[in-house]
């Protein structure tokens, strides 16, 4: 059997417009984890700030840019239009109350694939978002959030590609990604390298919408997550061997990184699994501190100066 190299999904990166609102939303209403608080290694004036379960595990970790001001985007085709979040198959009493205690704008719960049954929504910037109420899904939630852990989000359920046609894009996910097609319906097709909650890679066909437009509210890239950087260099040499222009491998301090467009356009990653988020942090301690690369510790004052304040502060979110 051919050694699988994709393992699934690694993380989410979206854009944003005020940190501060981008943390009380994402640390306070949906409780997860800061996992890591850093900077845009491209663009150090701005942060890069990493949200997750406890550990700050694979298949868990939204990140965000978010820049002051940025205009906002528009979904559309050519873009990741939706991410998913795992919750308990009994928690959706819960996240209504409390999705409309905290005046967030969702749509009534809806069916997909007969069987799953989901609330989309979308976060103080417009970025679209869904919880996925799930029956199957095992993994823990945070344990010591401010939301009761029966409720608390376990990480991914999965994201939504918004495409001009499904056929380009998942030739590439199950031939050069070791992806499978778990199921399809209507126009929207499911494939995973997984087969299971986290790692669902849902491709839409939408011709008929508008091209998406990148801005606040708008994903960046989607990563999917390999075992090391030996792994890693035979992903990067497939993809060369298929026509795809990938970077060189790049040091994210919390991984190795490389990036391609797909075939719809969007940006995709395949990232590390090590070293992960621990290595300049205890578990304990994730988030806490401002952590820089080390090519950017001489600037640390004048980074520090540059950079809004923002504060983790979860007790006006409990419930």
């Amino acid at each position: 059997m051919q050694n699988q190299l994709i393992n699934g999904i690694h993380h989410v990166t979206a854009l944003g417009d005020d940190a501060q609102e981008n943390v009380d939303f994402y640390s306070g209403i949906l409780g997860l984890r800061m996992v890591k608080k850093t900077v845009n290694f491209d663009a150090p004036d701005v942060y890069h700030l990493y949200y997750g379960n406890e550990t700050g595990s694979p298949g868990t970790i939204m990140t965000f840019f978010p820049f002051q001001g940025m205009m906002k985007g528009r979904h559309g085709k050519g873009q990741m239009t939706a991410t998913s979040f795992s919750v308990s198959d009994k928690s959706l009493d819960y996240w209504l109350k409390r999705l409309k205690k905290f005046n967030i704008q969702h749509k009534a719960p809806q069916q997909r694939f007969d069987d799953e049954l989901f609330i989309y929504f979308e976060d103080v910037h417009g970025l679209g978002l869904e919880l996925v109420f799930n029956k199957d899904d095992n993994r823990p939630g945070f344990t010591y959030g401010q939301i009761p852990i029966e409720h608390a989000v376990k990480g991914f359920h999965g994201v939504t590609l918004s495409e001009e046609g499904y056929e380009r894009t998942a030739a590439l996910l199950l031939h050069g990604m070791d992806h499978q097609l778990l199921k399809e319906k209507g126009n929207r097709f499911r494939l995973s390298a997984s087969g299971v909650a986290g790692d669902f890679v849902d491709i839409v066909n939408t011709p008929e919408s508008d091209r998406g437009v990148g801005g606040s509210g708008t994903i960046h890239h989607l990563a999917f997550a390999t075992a090391d950087d030996t792994s890693q260099l035979e992903v990067r040499e497939k993809l060369l061997s298929k026509g795809y222009n990938v970077t060189p491998v790049l040091d994210r301090q919390y991984f190795h990184s490389i990036y391609f467009r797909e075939p719809g356009g969007i940006l995709f990653e395949v990232a590390t699994n090590p070293p992960g988020f621990a290595i300049d942090e205890h578990p304990a301690h994730l988030g806490e501190a401002l952590k820089l690369p080390p090519w950017q510790e001489a600037s640390r004052t004048a980074i520090e100066k540059g950079l809004q304040p923002i504060k983790v502060n979860t007790d006006k979110f409990m419930d």
